[in-house]
């Protein structure tokens, strides 16, 4: 296919070309191409041709909790909304805690991913000679859950976090939230309401205190033992002081923040309750601001989704039941774009953080930048198609979004993934993605 009369925006640039591609890689970009014999030809008509997004953080259910999401429907919302490659996180049933749930869950995803996948493994309290023995290439990196989490995946032991960041031959991603201290809150929660704790007390539960304590934690492991250490979904101004602004190649210490905490504040507790519970939790109009000025100044290198569906149903439920997380892939980008249009980011700096920069973390080869020889993982962006947010058009299993009833100002017009069209605007069409290589 020849895409023709676009603008593209890539490593700090932006300028009209066209894009070729040939097979799944991109075969040129230059100024004018002249079609070859039988290649179908779009026009863009100054529409944004971008990298597709790179989402380091998802959670899409499978195996075995299923009824949320699963690697074929989620990853189909993730092209629909013009991300073309996902890392998915360990905490499924049975976790990723060992080597052979992790290949299972390659094989899982062969000819059921819509985007192009990597699995991430999971640490626990026991399993420390096994991290150690993963290989390069088996997986992004070593995900630990600092704060609360399911099952046994919250690593509380001094000893054994000490043994993964002295150990662990991959990068390290820690959710960082001290659990004593929110158990602690709980209970105070818990004496002022009794099981009716209003969900605007999420932040004040899940504190500042609390993410600002484990991240400390974290950053002071990493550098105590030469770690590579990429902290989770940062909500606070506080943490920042933990993190220095320049290019992430190089950095041995990364940090991320997510689309919701960019776009949500707590005055959105009110109207969206449960569906805006998340862990971290969204926290003060100041914290988002902070956030969004620390991604402009590259002192937090990647934005990413903590994509996490769970049921109506489950989200119906009150405040200590209903359960943490959101889904939010089909929207990502254009909640970004929303962003640009206020003002507060601008367009090459989205595509450094959600398309460059999570490449070049994690080693992800030829993804990420549109680059003559590199997959032709592309997303069309209309900046002047509105898109309305409605049940019927969310592709997600769980049927509903933060976003429902919003509308944006652009839209996804098409997602290319290694070559081939994947979103027309539209209809999802045939699964495309394969796994991603992952090298230094």
């Amino acid at each position: 296919m020849l895409i023709t009369n676009a603008v593209l925006v890539n490593e700090g640039r932006r300028f009209e070309a066209d894009l070729l591609i040939k097979g799944e890689r991109i075969e040129k970009i230059a100024p004018k191409i002249s079609a070859p014999a039988g290649v179908k030809v779009l026009d863009a008509k100054g529409r944004f041709l971008l990298p597709g997004m790179v989402d380091d953080q998802v959670h899409f259910r499978d195996p075995g909790l299923t009824h949320k999401g699963d690697l074929s429907t989620e990853s189909a919302a993730a092209v629909a909304g013009g991300t073309t490659s996902f890392m998915d996180m360990p905490n499924v049933i049975p976790q990723t805690v060992t080597r052979a749930a992790l290949a299972d869950k390659y094989r899982m995803a062969q000819g059921r991913a819509h985007a192009n996948y990597a699995f991430y493994f999971g640490a626990t309290n026991d399993n420390v000679e096994e991290i150690a023995r993963l290989e390069p290439g088996e997986t992004p990196a070593v995900k630990i859950f600092m704060g609360a989490s399911t099952g046994n995946m919250l690593v509380d032991n001094p000893v054994t976090l000490e043994g993964i960041f002295a150990r662990s031959p991959a990068i390290l991603l820690t959710h960082c939230e001290d659990t004593p201290l929110i158990k602690r809150n709980e209970e105070a929660a818990r004496e002022k309401y009794g099981e009716d704790v209003p969900f605007s007390e999420h932040p004040h539960i899940r504190s500042v205190e609390a993410c600002y304590k484990s991240t400390e934690l974290a950053v002071g492991l990493a550098k105590r033992h030469g770690a590579r250490l990429h902290v989770l979904h940062l909500t606070t101004a506080r943490e920042l002081e933990f993190f220095q602004p320049g290019p992430v190649k190089g950095k041995q210490i990364t940090v991320e923040a997510c689309v919701h905490h960019l776009y949500f504040d707590e005055s959105r507790y009110a109207d969206l309750g449960s569906y805006l519970k998340c862990n971290p939790a969204v926290k003060s109009a100041s914290d988002r601001v902070a956030l969004v000025a620390a991604v402009r100044e590259g002192r937090i290198d990647i934005i990413a989704t903590d994509h996490a569906p769970h049921t109506k149903e489950e989200k119906a439920q009150k405040y200590f039941k209903a359960p943490s997380g959101l889904p939010l892939v089909q929207h990502s980008l254009l909640a970004l774009f929303e962003l640009i249009a206020r003002g507060e980011l601008d367009l090459e700096t989205v595509v450094q953080r959600a398309m460059h920069a999570p490449a070049e973390r994690f080693g992800v080869q030829e993804r990420g930048f549109l680059r003559e020889g590199a997959y032709a993982d592309l997303v069309l962006v209309d900046p002047n198609r509105p898109t309305v947010v409605t049940p019927e058009s969310v592709l997600y299993k769980c049927g509903w979004s933060p976003f429902d009833g919003h509308t944006f100002a652009a839209s996804i017009a098409s997602t290319w993934v290694n070559g081939e069209l994947a979103w027309d605007g539209s209809k999802v069409l045939a699964p495309r993605g394969q796994r991603l290589r992952l090298g230094a």
